[in-house]
């Protein structure tokens, strides 16, 4: 049996390092990433399977100040559905009016945005619950052939 590892799930974090929220998503993303790398130590006396069950993926933690890009804001708006467009910048009404604002105005988007660009998922704000789901549901780092 071969085991291939697959490349790490990219996770973004659109920060901003003034906002509290996107301060408290970045300690956050931190945490789950330091605990997903962790392997649990084999001890014959203790059963582990509780701890191997709720373990996460590793996936790749992308900070940026920036903005996203025309293209990674038509994605990050595809994920979350046209109607929460002015979850990510300020004052949209649809897709469209968010790419125009953008355009206008850097300032315009909302910070936090957590984007999980391989499974297509965005998590706007710092909602723990909803950021810790998204990154539960990382497939598993390898596959077998």
């Amino acid at each position: 049996m071969f085991r291939f590892h697959k490349s790490l799930d990219v996770i973004t974090l659109f920060h901003k390092p003034s906002s509290s929220a996107s301060i408290r998503a970045l300690t956050l993303l931190k945490q789950a990433s330091a605990t997903a790398s962790e392997t649990a130590t084999i001890d014959q006396a203790s059963d582990h399977t509780p701890q191997n069950k709720a373990q996460r993926s590793e996936f790749e933690l992308n900070v940026t100040e920036d903005p996203p890009t025309s293209d990674q804001l038509r994605n990050i708006l595809e994920y979350v559905g046209a109607r929460k467009a002015g979850d990510i910048v300020k004052g949209a009404r649809d897709d469209t009016d968010a790419m125009k604002k953008l355009a206008e105005n850097a300032e315009n988007f909302k910070r936090p945005v957590i984007v999980d660009w391989n499974n297509g998922r965005a998590v706007a704000g710092d909602n723990e619950s909803q950021i810790l789901r998204m990154l539960s549901t990382l497939p598993e780092g390898t596959t077998s052939a």
